[in-house]
């Protein structure tokens, strides 16, 4: 092998260990198509061996104070931040986003490394004398070996909304990073043996679905947390059910900003370019439905007019390119079958593909579509990139109807100067994560990341306060110790 290309393998009890198979998969670079890495194929016999020290590694530390388990875990939150430039030009490499948003997401996914260290003070239970001599004890308790399967879009970032709660909170971990994107991962897990886990606490097992389904059916692998596409976060759960295994399922979105007249037109068009061109548009966040109450001509010229400057590349407001060939295919399907259904194209992003054809990578550029038909499909998919679909409609009510009328429910932003029109939508909107005057309404820790009905499939949310209930159970303990002195009902 190619000693320019490296090899990513797999982290098992505390070392790097080659996948058994002697496969591997390239990692594409997106920006221009090159082979950057080899990542092994792994098969179930490695998830096997993972799992075995896992296991082995949690009789050991779950038996850790939590005060003692936060010590290699705020070492770990220090190597981070030192290394936070090194993995930011990993997630360019592999990924493709700018360098802006690399190291937005490093510093977000090490936000939750920080909000875990705070463990001690936020897991203690609670302890209340309930009757004469009579207490009552609630201690949190880990579940043991804990998964996380995680997708291509943050490859710092997601890893670290499950990694530090779930060790914190006494569990062992392993990781399954996408195979188009490990090498952040792979040098993640060496910051994690310099922060000093005891071998087996924290691990990584790269591959393909035989990995996913593996992990899932392995008997000692008792959580499991997915991020990834809705019909894969629902079928993951589902066998997670059958089980009887805790799991939390993040899938799809189709976000939805409504703007009314009254808005500032200046801040809603930088938020709306902000938020649907944003890492591309390959995030779960990004707003792919601006719905305008009544003609806006003005917030639309302004869109298309800040979008048009907007320039690929990897430095700040440019635009990185998009994960892989079959990601280019599938937008400009959408936008062809848009306009050949009656849309207008305001801004076309299409041209991205022959323009930087000779480079090799998979570009696609910002893209505004004005729809008239509110059936077309480009108002209801999930196209996961760099497109806006705006739809003119008569009234607020008309705007909640359409909103509400889609499966999904990750975020929903209203643009208003009215507190009275803002709480209003607040309260209607079909979706766990609300922005005013916000176009990418992501939580900050201690609030947690979640959405509801086909965004998201099982226990709880992903981070903060929401992944320390996924990551733990409850145990309740009810002690006397002498007679009590004066006799009540319990008795």
């Amino acid at each position: 092998m190619a000693a320019s290309v490296p090899q990513i393998d797999n982290y098992i009890n505390g070392e790097y260990v080659p996948a058994s198979s002697g496969q591997f998969l390239d990692v594409i670079s997106p920006s221009d198509g090159k082979v950057c890495g080899k990542v092994g194929i792994s098969s179930k016999n490695d998830v096997a061996q993972a799992v075995k020290c896992a296991q082995a590694a949690f009789d050991k530390w779950s038996k850790w104070t939590v005060k003692e388990r936060v010590k290699p875990l705020l070492r770990f939150y220090a190597l981070m931040e030192q290394h936070e430039e090194e993995l930011s030009k990993l997630i360019m490499l592999e990924h493709g986003k700018n360098f802006v948003e690399a190291l937005g997401s490093v510093r977000k996914g090490n936000e939750t490394v920080e909000f875990a260290c705070g463990m001690p003070a936020l897991i203690a239970g609670k302890v209340l004398e309930v009757s004469n001599g009579v207490k009552c004890e609630e201690h949190r308790m880990p579940h043991g070996v804990c998964a996380s399967i995680v997708p291509f879009n943050f490859p710092a970032m997601v890893p670290l909304w499950t990694l530090p709660i779930a060790v914190a909170c006494g569990n062992t971990y392993i990781l399954k990073p996408s195979e188009k994107v490990p090498m952040c991962a792979h040098k993640m897990m060496e910051l994690i043996g310099k922060a000093g886990f005891p071998k087996g606490v924290v691990q990584c097992v790269n591959g393909t679905a035989e990995v996913v389904n593996a992990l899932i059916d392995a008997p000692d692998v008792k959580a499991v947390a997915f991020v990834g596409s809705t019909k894969i976060a629902e079928i993951v759960s589902k066998r997670c059910r059958n089980l009887n295994k805790r799991c939390v399922a993040l899938g799809g979105a189709k976000n939805h900003l409504v703007a009314v007249n009254d808005c500032n037109v200046d801040m809603c068009s930088t938020d709306v370019l902000n938020s649907f061109c944003g890492c591309s548009g390959q995030r779960c966040m990004a707003a792919a439905n601006l719905l305008l109450v009544g003609p806006n001509d003005e917030l639309m010229e302004k869109v298309v007019a800040k979008c048009s400057k907007i320039v690929a590349g990897d430095q700040k407001y440019q635009m990185g390119p998009l994960i892989d060939q079959a990601a280019v295919d599938r937008c400009k399907r959408y936008v062809d079958n848009a306009e050949k259904n009656g849309a207008k194209v305001l801004l076309d992003g299409r041209p991205w593909i022959e323009k930087f054809k000779s480079t090799g990578g998979f570009w696609f550029g910002p893209t505004v579509l004005l729809l008239t038909d509110p059936k077309d499909p480009a108002l209801h998919d999930e196209m996961f990139g760099p497109i806006l679909s705006v739809l003119q409609v008569e009234s607020n009510e008309a705007a909640i109807e359409f909103e509400n009328a889609n499966p999904y429910g990750n975020a929903a932003c209203i643009y208003t100067s009215k507190g009275g029109t803002a709480e209003w939508f607040r309260k209607k909107f079909s979706a766990g994560m609300i922005g005013i005057n916000v176009g990418v309404p992501v939580p900050r820790e201690p609030f947690a990341f979640g959405g509801i009905n086909a965004s998201k499939f099982g226990d709880f949310d992903i981070t903060a306060d929401g992944a320390m209930e996924f990551f733990t159970w409850r145990q309740k303990c009810t002690s006397k110790w002498a007679p009590p002195e004066k006799k009540t009902w319990m008795d």
